[in-house]
Order: C-alpha cells, then structure tokens, then sequence
C-alpha cells in the first residue's frame, strides 16, 4: 500500500498509494518510517492525515530511539526509507503500557483509534502535575473524572492506601461514585457537606474554627473590593486577642477605645446638640462597668451622672463638658499591645465584637463617609452570624493547631484513615461555595508548605465546576495574590496538586490553565473555547479540533506531558455512576 515518497514539505509528507484505493479507516492511524544504515534503525513516526486514490497524506510527528518515543521533529526520513503501519510494540510508546495493573501505571480508557488497546499514563506523569478535564455540559466530564478515581483504587494490583484526595463536589454527585471505593479494605472516603441541618452519622458538617481566619481569610469571606479596608481588619484580629486573652485588662482596653472615640467626638466641631447626641448613642451600644451612661462623675459639691453632663442648657451649650472631658481622659492611659492569638479559641461572634471596635478605634463612627464604607463589613459579618452558614465556622472540640486540623479532616467518625474527602457544596450559593473553597484551599497550601519533610503529605484537589471561583479576580489587588494561582505556579514541589474541572476555560483563571500539565477535553464547540484549547498545544491538528465539536458522550481528547501524542480515548463507563445524568422526561412525564 504504502510506495515511495513523493513529496517532504515541512512536516507533511506524501507517498504513493499502491493500493490505489482510500481506506478511510486508516484515517489517524500511527505509520513508521524505517530505515537501516549499519547497525542502526532510524524510525521516524508519522500520523497518516489523508489519502486520495493517488497519494498518502502524512504528518511526522517524532522519533523512536532506543525504545523511546521522542516527540518532535529532528530528523526526516530519506528516499530509501520504507513505510509499514507501527507495530504493537512500538504502539505501546505511544498510548501507553497494556500490562497496566501496576502501581506505576494508571488506566486511562480504551483507544478510540486501535480496538482492544487501552491508553495509560505513568502515575508520576500524569499526577504530579496540575490538570484540566474540560467539556461541554452533557459530554462525560463527571464520568470521567469518577473513572479515573476509580482506575486509581480498582485497577491496581497494589493498594494505594497513602492517596490524599479532595474532590470539591459542586453538585453533590460523586457520593455514589465513591461508594464502592469506600468499601474497599483499607480504603475510606469520608464525606462532608454544606447542609446544616444533615442527620446523617456518617457525614459532617464542613468547618473551619474562625480562629483560624487571617486577615485575608476575612477580607475573602467579607467581600471585601477595598484594600484600605484591610488595617481594619488587621485591627479586628488585634483586638479579638486583646479581648480574649487579656482577663481583667480587656476591659480597660475596651474603656480606652471608648474614651479616646468619645473625645474624638467632642473635638470633632460639632455643636453641643450633635455632640450629646454621639455620645448617648455610643455609649447605648458600646459601654463597660466602668465607663457608660450612669457613670458618676464627682466634682466638688455635686455628683452627677455622665449622662446629666450631657445635657444643654437655653443657651444651647454643654455647660460641664469640661468635666466630662476629663473624666474620659483617666481612660486614655492604656496603649494597645501586640497580643499572640496562639492557642486562643473564639468565634464569629467574638470577631464581630472586635470589628465594632475596630471601626470605632479607627474614628470610622466620626467620619459619615467613611463609616458607610467600613460599615458593609459589619453587616456582611452580621448578615452571616444571622444565617445558617456561621456553622460552617463552629468548631466545638478543644483548640487545635492547623497543621492537626488537616490531618483530622482525613480521619473518618472510626478514626480510619481516609483516602478521599468528598466536599458536597450543594447547599450554599454560588458566592458561599467560591468563598469556602478558597478558605480551603489556603489551610492545605499552608498545611503543604509548612512539613519539614516536603512533599510528604501529597494533596490532589479536584475541583468541579472550577470555571465558577477559580477566576481572574480580583483578589490579586486586594490581598495581593490569587490562592489558585500561587498553588498552579508554587504548589508542585510541595505535593500540592490541583485537577480542574470545566465547561468554560474562558472564564477559568488563565494562570491556573496555564500551569496545567495534562488536558482531557471532551466535546466542546463553543469558538473562545476551541480557542483556548488550540493554545494549549501545538501538537493539535486542525482535524483534531474540528472533531472536538462532535464527540460522543464520554469520549475525549486527551494530551500533555503523560502522554506521547494526543489520543482520541474512550472513558469505561464508572461503577457505580455519578448522580449526573440528565433528567429523564420521558419516564417522568409519563409516569402514573
């Protein structure tokens, strides 16, 4: 079939096509061009990409030296060189190892090209790198991320027992996926959830202690769009210690922002009538033992109360303003110290506490303008105390470190070690959902980070629906950086490792796709989409994207550094499925 070559031009190559028949199914298939010189085979690959009745269309695309597929072009074959279609052998350099079941090696799916063939990767290949499995909704994507958790627990003949795997789970439906890995021996899954009112023994409540919360981790859960917001923040942090931790001077420390705001107000220019006003009104919502109110204030000859010196007489003045000036001066003395928050157990509440103080410590109650802006953080702060999701920040065991908060997490209710965590996000909004995965994802990071010995507790974080909170934020701005991206760009070497997942990669952070490794794309037809996905590799083929549009359900695209060439591959069907198929009309329309 295969005759001479006619024709070199770039990395396209033309031969006589002795058959003198098209032979579509041909179409794709790997082609060797072989030749020997001494001692040495020179074989140079080739995809054939077309042929006519007349010539063979095909694209060199690398080398096979020593057993090893290099890919990419050095060489070129020679007029003397013979074509013949690749053997199994050679085949096995492409698409990956038939004699899977090992530990080094992981099942991908089935060949859509060779029937019979499997496509696998090497573990190190494929896991230590970020990846991204992208389709339209409808094309297989939960399928075959459920495949190949399964793959990495199924089809192994040794027990992968030492697997740290987080799946943010958007939609609630890997629970019945994972359920036979999860009674495998010595394999585990535990599950959490965003349902507050869950009865479930075997399923916790997600939970972060709030006093884990840094001043980054507030401004994310406050939304907050304002970086000179952030000394507010910092000071909420500084006072919740100080309340804490301090015993009996947490309340001189509470009288001294309270005098030195009430004093802010007298000398603020207002008339007497607004500044009695301010005061009454501070001292209604902010007060102690010490200093309110009822307060008495003893001068020679009489003793009256804070709130009498207040009052203003016909001539409109605050005739004994002097006293009470100073009498909040005897407040004034105490300087605010640096407090450690180490080992100090509080809650939303304590910091919604601290952040009032905070606001008036910074003068915000004198400073309408300014008050408005800073005041959207106690009400964020408030509306959540008010609502179902301060569970999400109740923790109600004994202090403990952040470092052990992680390693528990992979502790199921038996105190087994757990092999898979299983995020269900189905119960909060898209924006709570956004805000939990980031506080999540910066407690690994750190967690990753921090081991003295690096990259001894690998963390393979798989986050559905990843085009709706790993974006191009504006966090960068704020807190000064992107939790997704300092991990795609730094998490790597610290064994912290990120799988997205996503119907949109033109919404995703382009940094995050842009430190992804390995793609599965399935089909996909959106043209910034397309687009997106052209940029990824340069080993795409245009007839490799135009077949994105139109593949199957469950089938995919799949290229990067685990694999040798791109391969259309077939995903096995999961056992048991994901809760992810469509609705099924017929049955419920028409059932009785």
């Amino acid at each position: 079939m295969f005759g001479k070559i006619k024709k070199i031009e770039d990395k396209m190559v033309e031969i006589e096509n002795l058959s003198k028949t098209i032979q579509a199914s041909l179409i794709n298939y790997h082609v060797i061009f072989e030749e020997k010189s001494q001692n040495t085979i020179s074989k140079i690959v080739g995809e054939i990409m077309g042929m006519n009745e007349e010539v063979i269309t095909i694209l060199l695309i690398g080398e096979i030296t020593d057993t090893i597929f290099i890919s990419g072009i050095v060489k070129y074959p020679t007029i003397n060189s013979t074509c013949r279609i690749i053997y199994k052998q050679e085949l096995e350099l492409l698409i990956g190892k038939q004699n899977y079941k090992n530990e080094n090696t992981l099942l991908i799916g089935e060949s859509s090209l060779y029937n019979g063939y499997q496509v696998t990767a090497e573990v190190n290949d494929l896991l230590t790198n970020h990846f991204a499995i992208i389709g339209n909704s409808g094309s297989g994507k939960s399928c075959g991320v459920a495949s190949l958790i399964q793959n990495v627990f199924y089809y192994n003949d040794k027990v992968p027992k030492n697997v740290h795997m987080v799946i943010f789970d958007i939609y609630g439906e890997y629970h019945p996926a994972l359920s036979k890995i999860n009674s495998m021996p010595e394999i585990n899954v535990k599950y959490y959830t965003t349902r507050t009112d869950m009865e479930d023994v075997s399923t916790e409540i997600v939970s972060i202690p709030a006093y884990f919360l840094e001043v980054d981790d507030l401004a994310i859960l406050l939304n907050v769009n304002d970086h000179t917001l952030l000394p507010i923040l910092e000071k909420t942090l500084q006072f919740v210690a100080l309340f804490k931790s301090s015993g009996e001077l947490a309340n001189h420390f509470k009288n001294s922002i309270i005098a030195k705001s009430l004093l802010d107000t007298i000398g603020s220019g207002k008339s007497s009538t607004q500044i009695s006003d301010q005061i009454i009104s501070t001292l209604n919502k902010f007060n102690t033992p010490e200093l309110n109110l009822e307060s008495q204030i003893v001068q020679p000859g009489y003793t009256r109360t804070l709130k009498q010196c207040l009052n203003i007489d016909a001539n409109g003045k605050m005739g004994a303003l002097q006293f009470v000036i100073e009498f909040l001066n005897k407040f004034t003395s105490m300087e605010i110290m640096e407090t450690n928050r180490e080992e100090l157990v509080y809650n939303l509440e304590d910091i919604y506490n601290a952040l009032e103080f905070a606001l008036m410590s910074e003068g915000m109650l004198n400073n309408a303008t300014l008050y408005e802006k800073a005041n959207d953080l106690r009400v964020r702060l408030n509306a959540i105390l008010n609502s179902p999701q301060r569970k999400y920040f109740e923790y109600d065991k004994e202090y403990i470190r952040k470092e052990q908060f992680v390693k528990s997490m992979f502790l199921n209710q038996n105190n087994e070690y757990a092999q898979i965590l299983n995020m269900n996000f189905n119960y909060v909004d898209e924006r709570f959902a956004k805000i939990l995965t980031k506080l999540y994802m910066k407690l690994f990071f750190n967690f990753a980070t921090s081991l003295k010995n690096r990259a001894s507790f690998p963390i393979h974080v798989i986050l559905e629906e990843a085009h709706r909170y790993v974006q191009n934020d504006n966090d960068i701005n704020i807190i000064g950086y992107n939790i997704f991206d300092r991990i795609t760009k730094e998490g790597r070497k610290y064994g912290m490792l990120l799988g997205f997942v996503t119907q949109r990669p033109s919404e995703l952070s382009t940094t995050c796709l842009s430190q992804c490794s390995n793609f599965f794309i399935f089909r996909l037809f959106h043209p910034e989409d397309l687009n997106i996905v052209i940029s990824m590799s340069s080993n795409l083929t245009n007839q490799e994207i135009e077949k994105l549009k139109t593949l199957r359900p469950g089938t995919a695209l799949v290229f990067g550094s685990a694999f040798q060439v791109p391969l259309m591959t077939k995903f096995y069907l999961p056992n048991p499925l994901p809760k992810s198929t469509n609705v099924d009309l017929e049955k419920i329309w028409y059932e009785e």
